[in-house]
């Protein structure tokens, strides 16, 4: 039997979150987790996939994106590179960078899509909420019962 990294984990690991509410759902906290599920299609610790891609909000609503090299698999540090997209950057052009750079870099295309929903995610996230306007009073018998109490 071929030993692999699943099954030094177990049914545990590090980056896992199980809940109870909700059937028993399973989470994972990876940073290179795009769709933060617990499953070994997505896990990228295992040799399952040697590349992997993640992405982190950065400052002034900018996106980070990660990817996990296939040189130097044993130093942590040398493995993962880092490229930032700026804030003030229009949406489509972070989502078409972040596709053009995972596909010329030849990173796994069945998450491409899961990639530009993340970012989009982080983007939105970043961006602060509009202040709900006062509600205008409406109809002949609000408005004078309005000027009554003021």
């Amino acid at each position: 039997m071929a030993i692999t990294n699943t099954s030094y984990t177990g049914p545990n690991n590090a980056y896992l979150v199980k809940r109870k509410s909700g059937g028993g759902s399973q989470f994972s906290k990876d940073p290179l987790n795009l769709t933060n599920k617990h499953s070994r299609k997505v896990q990228d610790f295992t040799t399952l996939w040697r590349r992997a891609v993640g992405l982190l909000p950065a400052e002034k609503g900018g996106v980070t994106l990660i990817t996990k090299r296939t040189k130097h698999q044993n130093r942590p540090a040398a493995n993962r590179h880092e490229v930032t997209f700026a804030g003030n950057k229009s949406g489509p052009k972070v989502y078409k960078s972040v596709v053009n750079y995972t596909a010329k870099q030849n990173y796994r295309a069945d998450l491409r899509q899961e990639a530009v929903a993340r970012a989009s995610a982080i983007r939105d996230s970043g961006r602060s909420k509009k202040e709900v306007p006062e509600k205008k009073v409406r109809g002949a018998k609000a408005k004078a019962a309005k000027k009554e109490d003021s």
